[in-house]
């Protein structure tokens, strides 16, 4: 099976991605690709993509990552009806009641008072 991944390249804290097309058992540093079909850069969110061979691999049932749905659809790609739509993340607090925003607002001013 065929997977649409990310494959980082670049420096040390400067990376690159290139997209890439891959068997998914592979692990996605190993350098064995069918097909490189875009290029993405985080720090400037230039995405150079080839929209042609993407829907081609899409079509054959290659599985997009959830980070590289996320940049097709920015694009303006149509994912098929099998991909999976990426949701997004909520962060939640584990102990929201000891966080200091959720105090009272009493104990916030008998501390100020005494000090």
């Amino acid at each position: 099976m065929l997977a649409i991944r990310l494959q980082r390249n670049g420096r040390k804290d400067l990376p690159l991605y290139r997209i890439v097309v891959q068997e998914a058992q592979r692990h996605p540093l190993s350098g064995r690709i069918v097909a490189q079909v875009g290029s993405y850069n985080p720090h400037t969110k230039a995405t150079v993509i080839d929209k042609e061979l993407v829907n081609k691999y899409l079509s054959n049932g290659a599985q997009p990552s959830s980070r590289v749905v996320r940049i097709l659809t920015n694009q303006g790609i149509e994912m098929p009806k099998w991909v999976k739509a990426y949701n997004e993340k909520h962060a939640v607090a584990k102990h929201a009641d000891k966080l200091r925003k959720n105090q009272p607002k009493e104990e916030a001013e008998e501390t100020a008072e005494e000090a």
